[in-house]
């Protein structure tokens, strides 16, 4: 199970004042949803403000991240569903989000916390799309990490 390893108490983080974008894809739309609730929920609980934004898919996350980010967001919550198919595209779409929104953080000097699941089946995505009887909630995790990381940002 990839939480093998995750810390088992996560710190409340103080988010109050920071604005954060939530960034989705719509493809499997029951994932998806998962993930912006979970990502809902641990924003709520910090404070932070925060709003969603529904895109294509996770190709298209991006650059609507450096887009919000240049616009004066403190941080985006990037969110998507990739599934394994039958053909390379898999790869193609994995590798330009995950180096896409790699590069809009360190370009932009802001977080961006990493939510996009890519998975070889649509159960993968269940057991971690924070849905009840799911193992894990990365949607939450990923709005987690983006406060964590403004809030330490701001600190320093």
């Amino acid at each position: 199970m990839a939480s093998e390893g995750a810390p088992q108490n996560s710190l409340p983080v103080d988010g109050t004042g920071l604005n954060v974008v939530v960034i989705a894809g719509t493809w499997h739309e029951e994932i998806s949803n998962g993930l912006i609730a979970g990502a809902e929920r641990a924003l709520a609980e910090s404070g932070a403000a925060f709003s969603v934004i529904r895109v294509a898919g996770s190709f298209e996350l991006p650059v609507v991240a450096r887009r919000v980010l240049d616009a004066g967001a403190d941080a985006v919550v990037a969110l998507g569903v990739i599934i394994r198919g039958g053909t390379p595209h898999f790869e193609y779409v994995s590798d330009a989000a995950t180096s896409g929104l790699t590069q809009v953080s360190v370009l932009t000097g802001k977080p961006v916390g990493f939510g996009v699941l890519t998975l070889d089946d649509e159960r993968q995505g269940l057991d971690r799309a924070g849905l009840p009887g799911s193992k894990e909630d990365k949607g939450r995790e990923a709005a987690e990490a983006a406060v964590t990381t403004a809030a330490l940002l701001r600190s320093l």
